[in-house]
């Protein structure tokens, strides 16, 4: 059993002896087969720096961070997805001013549950949708359709041509955005 230890310890000395193109150390990182890691681990800058990084708890999903807010469809059950148009938001230090939005067009039924799926799937800590006519320019006048943590859901309002924001709140304070719809809402 020594010779396992050994080994994963070889390779990563070669592993960390790599040198990229402009002849600064680096190079790619390198799985180790469970079977071949060693019963201790290995003191190295690059798992110092991984202990420096607080882990995801296998409940939830990292947050990924991309350089702007995951896209955001809306579905109602068993219909296509649409793209929402971004509005408002914080990412990651950046961020952008919008005003009220018509929103992208999708035809729903009264009272049909809609769903909000994001891409990447990002953590939410919580949500609002608000509903205003779609000839409305601003938020003003507006009324809550719901709101919660987690995946969003609610469902739609009544008959009529309708803008609905959804608000975002994502997890580990990334940031905030809002999305927007314009609902054709049949009876």
């Amino acid at each position: 059993m020594p010779a396992r230890p050994v080994l994963a310890i070889a390779v990563l000395l070669v592993a960390g002896c790599t040198t990229g193109a402009t002849g600064s150390p680096g190079g790619s990182a390198i799985a180790i087969p469970p079977s071949l890691a060693p019963a201790t681990p290995v003191a190295s800058a690059s798992a110092s720096a991984a202990a420096a990084t607080p882990a995801a708890s296998p409940a939830t999903a990292p947050v990924v961070i991309g350089e702007a807010p995951p896209a955001a469809t809306l579905a109602a059950e068993g219909g296509d997805p649409v793209s929402a148009q971004l509005g408002t938001y914080t990412w990651a230090g950046t961020g952008s001013d919008s005003p009220w939005l018509p929103g992208a067009p999708i035809a729903v039924g009264q009272g049909e549950p809609l769903t909000v799926r994001l891409d990447p799937p990002t953590p939410i800590d919580a949500w609002a949708a608000r509903v205003a006519p779609s000839t409305a320019t601003d938020p003003s006048g507006a009324t809550s359709l719901g709101g919660g943590s987690g995946a969003p859901a609610f469902a739609a309002p009544d008959a009529g041509s309708w803008t609905v924001e959804v608000a975002l709140t994502f997890a580990d304070g990334v940031g905030r955005a809002s999305y927007f719809w314009r609902l054709e809402v049949s009876p």
